[in-house]
């Protein structure tokens, strides 16, 4: 009983017409995502906007220079009574020779184990440092502390970040957590592209590596959350090996 129904992902049961064919749901499905998608964008671009921003929890210079891709989860729900659950959908954009990408959209879900008590949203950023923790990205389903090692980011714009974080660590992860709540954990979460907002937000299906390889135009609606992006890692220029 302490277990059940504490995650609340805020998703509705439509019951449809015996009679509503299949592409009529799914155009629904896609008209209905669409605004949904576009709130996401701006609201990523806000997440980004606060957190970085922080004097002193601010993102290291070092960290901008060298992120690879950057994905937000804004209010993911979080919850649970020792074991745990985590909920959220997202956005995401990758470093291209030609700028930032097109938006990706993804979800993060998973099971947690530690201490843990009661529900809260968390504003969520991953920042993916090297080309194995691009690479699994790009796979249909990665699981976090498994495919690809995720680590909490350090904080302090002036501050340096380790060589072992950044040598090792193929994901870093920033939080900002609203309410009260024991810790963070994403160790077996997984990330799975989004198909049903990134339809809605494109007007079609769109490939989740295509859109990361900076091959597609974006649409106006992400214009918001771009330059967001290219103002936060502005001057910021990755590596080359």
């Amino acid at each position: 009983m302490l277990l059940g129904s504490f995650l609340v992902v805020g998703c509705s049961q439509r019951h449809n017409s015996p009679k509503q064919t299949t592409a009529s749901q799914s155009g629904s499905e896609a008209t209905a995502a669409r605004p949904e998608a576009a709130d996401r964008l701006n609201d990523s671009a806000k997440v980004l906007t606060e957190l970085m921003g922080a004097p002193d929890d601010a993102v290291p210079e070092s960290i901008l220079a060298n992120a690879k891709c950057v994905a937000v989860v804004p209010d993911m729900i979080k919850g649970g009574f020792i074991v745990g659950g985590r909920h959220g959908r997202g956005v995401v954009t990758c470093r291209t020779a030609h700028g930032w990408s097109a938006p990706a959209f993804l979800t993060l879900s998973g099971g947690s184990w530690g201490a843990q008590i009661g529900v809260e949203t968390v504003d969520l950023v991953l920042l993916f440092m090297n080309d194995k923790g691009v690479q699994t990205l790009l796979n249909d389903n990665v699981k976090l502390g498994a495919d690809a090692s995720v680590a909490a980011g350090p904080v302090g714009r002036s501050a340096q970040a380790s060589t072992d974080i950044k040598l090792q660590s193929e994901i870093l992860s920033y939080s900002r957590t609203k309410g009260l709540f024991a810790g963070l954990e994403l160790s077996g979460a997984s990330v799975r592209p989004d198909d049903d907002s990134t339809k809605g937000f494109y007007g079609r299906n769109m490939n989740f590596r295509t859109l990361l390889a900076g091959n597609t135009t974006a649409p106006a609606g992400a214009a918001n959350f771009l330059s967001t992006v290219r103002h936060v890692f502005v001057d910021a220029k990755a590596e080359t090996k």
